[in-house]
């Protein structure tokens, strides 16, 4: 079984909350060299519903690996990923949107991937940088200017503190992402699951005066006291519910919130109102019309 479809099996209660965005989701198409990959994206959106999850922000990274690193996918293998990824949110256009993924070696190609996605108009609300660049390098510059003029937030790859390089990516950490953040103050960019390894509280210091940059709390990590440093760090406003691969995790997280102190109205910020403020306004409309009933 799964880890989506484990999630599938828990949460209950979940299911009657408030709205519920998961900015940091991930689904698979037929090339990514798994068979089952119309079972892990239904197990994910069954899993969304136990939660309570009302929108999943969602990108496909290439072909996951299969033909091209994951983190630096050839041309064809990111098109093909948002193409697919572009008709999931036709599909399920009640509960998925989806980032435009980017590997900014490619200036022309990445360019042509930001206009055809906006143009076809199939749910994009952001934009996705995988580990495919360093987020200082000069290069990334012209896609956040796209980014800012169409009021589009940057979900980007990081390591908590990064210590090394890998091979098959360019990784990032907080202290990189805050230079491109100060260079565009106009746009909102949420940095990567938290709890995707690594050392967070180095993230947190790096960011912590950097106001437009968001933390996802997404990750396979659920170390104690995590949340409490982040909401310290950046406060409540500054942080964004994700789940990543990992479904079972996020929930556990969710859980988490309650115990955390915050008040009600704080964990409504990081459920879903920080993610409904620095998303395009026409992004969750099926929020909107589950608050009104």
């Amino acid at each position: 079984m799964n880890s989506s479809t484990q999630s599938s099996h828990r949460g209950g209660a979940e299911s009657e909350a408030e709205p519920l965005i998961d900015v940091h989701a991930h689904f698979y198409h037929d090339r990514c060299g798994r068979s089952d990959w119309r079972e892990i994206n239904q197990a994910r959106l069954e899993a969304g519903v136990t939660i309570g999850i009302s929108c999943h922000v969602a990108s496909i990274l290439g072909s996951w690996g299969f033909t091209s690193p994951a983190y630096m996918p050839s041309p064809q293998d990111v098109g093909y990923g948002n193409a697919r990824m572009m008709e999931l949110c036709e599909t399920e256009s009640a509960r998925v949107r989806c980032y435009v993924m980017l590997n900014p070696n490619d200036r022309d190609r990445a360019l042509h991937e930001i206009e055809a996605s906006l143009a076809a108009g199939a749910g994009v609300v952001g934009l996705k940088l995988a580990a495919s660049r360093r987020a200082n390098d000069m290069l990334v510059d012209e896609f956040i200017s796209l980014a800012e003029a169409n009021r589009l937030p940057v979900l980007h790859h990081v390591w908590q503190h990064r210590r090394r390089d890998w091979p098959g990516q360019e990784a990032s950490d907080a202290i990189e992402l805050a230079e491109l953040a100060a260079r565009h103050p106009g746009v909102s960019f949420i940095l990567a699951h938290i709890a995707g390894g690594g050392d967070y509280s180095h993230t947190f210091a790096a960011v912590r005066g950097t106001r437009n940059i968001l933390l996802d709390i997404s990750g396979s990590g659920v170390d104690r006291g995590m949340l409490d440093a982040a909401i310290e760090s950046v406060g409540a406003e500054r942080i964004l519910w994700g789940s990543d691969i990992t479904m079972e995790t996020g929930l556990a997280k969710l859980r988490a919130l309650a115990h955390t102190g915050l008040g009600a109205d704080d964990i409504a910020k990081i459920r879903w109102r920080n993610a409904a403020r620095i998303f395009p306004a026409h992004a969750f409309p099926m929020i909107h019309a589950g608050l009104a009933r």
